[in-house]
């Protein structure tokens, strides 16, 4: 009982849980502000990354995947 009421859960979270919500037309105006943005100045994300490659010895790991060292 106990392991069909977990399976049973697990399948409501693994439909429910994913919904795809969409944004409305009113809220982008929020989303695009530069306060919201994942880089919001690129000359200081260039000077940045500049200054990472310089002293590390290594580009990337800025982002989401990998870094340098190859291990990704």
């Amino acid at each position: 009982m106990k392991l069909r009421l977990m399976l049973v859960g697990a399948g409501l979270l693994l439909v429910y849980g994913c919904a795809v919500q969409s944004v409305e037309p009113w809220q982008r105006d929020l989303l695009s502000e530069e306060h919201m943005q994942l880089v919001p100045d690129g000359v200081t994300n260039g000077l940045d990354e500049h200054i990472y490659f310089s002293k590390e010895a290594s580009s990337g790991g800025q982002g989401v995947g990998g870094g340098g060292c190859g291990c990704n």
